[in-house]
């Protein structure tokens, strides 16, 4: 199963593969590539799996590669109900499963990065290693302060009325965050552009996209729980982007993390992968072949 306007964006090597993952009570669509030990990509919100490409090509001559769709997104199916992140936590763990695979690295950005962390929390000997891209955990370090911010209105912006608003306006919407959260909206084509919103307006994807943000509380919740009984201890990198999160990503994982290494990309926003691939994916490789 492919997206209908692949072509408008960098695609996966000829070598990756689609797979229908079943687990958890979602079906999710899984790119699957490469050969080594496996690192597992998680998207955020505004994206799908296919944000990855360029990353995924620098990675598959040594890794297995595996970049699912999040419940509700992209080409995975949409669920009533399940979009707190410690449920999509277990999602990735079934995706795992699904794959017959043990252990992996992780590497997540946005929305991605509380998946991954309930992931991580959930299943701490399943994560060798974890990479962080530029956004707050709910619950966790100065996520009070973070939330204040007025730039982040749309995660409380969800309900009937608001679908009705965005309804047929997909681009309109999804603009606002491509051109608020880069330094330069210049950076985030056209064509990547066209292509999620096309994505985002299938029935039902803006429905489940709400109910990402919508979920915020619980996983608050459920992360205060995760840091007051565990703090990480695989090797993790916090990465923001000089004109968006910056070294508040190390200070949010500091909070729920013992080996943190801090990391913040020149000239980028928020959209790393579009903003700074060549740094972005350079800094990730290092990341994950450096000697424990």
């Amino acid at each position: 199963m492919s997206s209908p306007t692949s072509a408008q964006v960098q695609p996966f090597p000829d070598s990756f593969h689609d797979r229908r993952i079943e687990t958890n009570g979602v079906s999710l669509h899984v790119r699957v590539g490469g050969q080594g030990p496996a690192v597992i990509l998680l998207h955020g919100y505004g994206e799908t799996g296919d944000m990855w490409a360029p990353l995924a090509a620098e990675l598959a001559g040594d890794h297995t590669v595996i970049v699912p769709d999040l419940r509700g997104m992209g080409l995975s199916s949409r669920p009533e109900s399940g979009y707190d992140k410690k449920t999509q936590g277990q999602d990735i763990a079934g995706v795992l499963d699904g794959l017959r695979i043990d252990r992996a690295d992780l590497v997540t950005h946005d929305i991605g990065n509380m998946v991954g962390y309930a992931f991580a929390a959930q299943y701490p000997d399943r994560v060798t290693r974890f990479v962080l891209m530029d956004a707050p955990l709910p619950g966790v370090g100065p996520w009070d302060e973070i939330v204040r911010s007025r730039a982040l209105w749309h995660f409380s912006f969800q309900g009937p009325d608001a679908e009705r608003l965005v309804a047929g306006r997909e681009r309109i919407y999804l603009d606002r965050f491509w051109n608020e959260f880069s330094a330069d909206p210049k950076s985030f084509g056209e064509a990547s552009r066209d292509h999620y919103a096309k994505l985002y307006a299938q029935p039902g994807a803006m429905h489940a996209g709400f109910n990402q943000f919508a979920a915020f509380d619980q996983d608050a919740i459920d992360n205060k729980a995760f840091v007051a009984k565990i703090k990480l201890t695989m090797p993790t990198l916090a990465v923001g982007g000089e004109k968006s999160f910056g070294p508040t990503m190390a200070v949010v994982m500091r909070a729920a993390a013992s080996d943190v290494t801090e990391l913040v990309i020149p000239n980028s926003g928020h959209w790393l992968m579009e903003e700074q691939p060549k740094a972005t994916v350079a800094a990730v490789s290092a990341f994950l072949t450096r000697t424990k």
